[in-house]
C-alpha cells in the first residue's frame, strides 16, 4: 500500500462528544501507527476549515494549526491533523475541504428529505459557507493522491460567496419542495435533542445533533490559492449555480 486515504470519523449519532476523542483521534492515531509499519509513503487527511475556528471570505482558512474550534468534531480533526503533521516519515496531505453538494451526499439528502415534507429549518443569523461540486472534490482528491509536488495544507472549494440560508433556499428551488423556515435557535436546539436520544436508544442515524449546530453556526471560508496551483487548477463548476443540477 502506497497512499492511505483517512476520511475519520462516525457523524450521525447521538451525544459525539463522548465517542469523537476515540473514533477520530485515537483511531488515527492507531493508522499512524499501522502505516509505519507498512511503510506507507503519503497520507492524505480529510479535514475542513472549521478547525481555525470562524473564518470568512475576507478572513479564509490557509494552514493555521493553532485555531481554536468550538465544537468537537473540528476540535478532533484538528488533533488528528496535528498528529499528522508530527510525523517525519509520511509525506503528509491535508483537504480542509468545505460543504461538498450533489447527489448522495447525506447531509443534501437529508435535508432534501426534510424540506419535501416542510420540516426543513435554518436559523435566524446569517452564516458563510465554502461550497465545492461532487465533480471538483473527486478531481481535486485524485490529484493529492496523484501529483508528486502535493503536500500540506490544502483548502477546497469554489469561487462562490454564499450564505448557507442562500444555498438551501437555491436547493429547495431546484428540489421544487418548501424552502427552509427561520427558525428561532430553541427549536433547533430542541429537535436535535430529540434526534439524539432517538439515537441513543434505537441505534439509527441522528441527521440532527447539538455539536452539529455548533459546527454549523460558524462561518467558514478557505483560500484556495494553493488547491488551484497544485491539484485543481479549472473548476468544473466555478459557483453552485452553475452546478445546482447535480443535486
Amino acid at each position: 500500500m502506497d497512499v492511505i486515504i483517512h476520511f475519520a470519523g462516525v457523524l450521525f449519532q447521538g451525544h459525539p462528544e463522548k465517542f469523537l476523542p476515540t473514533t477520530n483521534t485515537k483511531y488515527f492515531s492507531n493508522l499512524l501507527d499501522t502505516a509505519k509499519t507498512a511503510k506507507v509513503r503519503r497520507i492524505v487527511l480529510f479535514s475542513f476549515p472549521h478547525v481555525e475556528g470562524e473564518t470568512t471570505p475576507e478572513h479564509p482558512a490557509t494552514d493555521r494549526l493553532d485555531g481554536t474550534p468550538n465544537s468537537m468534531h473540528a476540535k478532533t480533526r484538528l488533533e488528528e491533523e496535528r498528529l499528522l503533521m508530527a510525523q517525519p516519515e509520511f509525506e503528509k496531505v491535508v483537504l480542509r475541504c468545505g460543504m461538498v453538494y450533489g447527489s448522495g451526499i447525506l447531509m443534501i439528502d437529508a435535508a432534501r428529505m426534510f424540506s419535501k415534507y416542510a420540516l426543513l429549518g435554518i436559523w435566524k443569523e446569517p452564516n458563510y459557507i465554502h461550497l465545492i461540486s461532487t465533480d471538483d472534490y473527486v478531481a481535486a482528491t485524485i490529484a493529492a493522491i496523484l501529483n508528486p509536488k502535493a503536500n500540506g495544507f490544502y483548502p477546497i472549494g469554489d469561487d462562490g460567496v454564499q450564505t448557507l440560508a442562500e444555498f438551501l433556499d437555491a436547493a429547495t428551488t431546484q428540489w421544487h419542495t418548501v424552502r427552509p423556515w427561520r427558525m428561532p435557535m430553541w427549536m433547533i436546539r430542541t429537535a436535535a435533542c430529540f434526534f439524539e436520544r432517538v439515537s441513543l436508544l434505537t441505534g439509527w442515524r441522528a441527521p440532527l445533533t447539538q455539536d452539529f449546530i455548533t459546527i454549523g453556526k460558524v462561518s467558514y471560508y478557505g483560500d484556495t490559492k494553493r488547491m488551484k496551483e497544485d491539484l485543481l487548477p479549472e473548476l468544473k463548476y466555478k459557483t453552485f449555480k452553475e452546478g445546482i443540477e447535480t443535486l
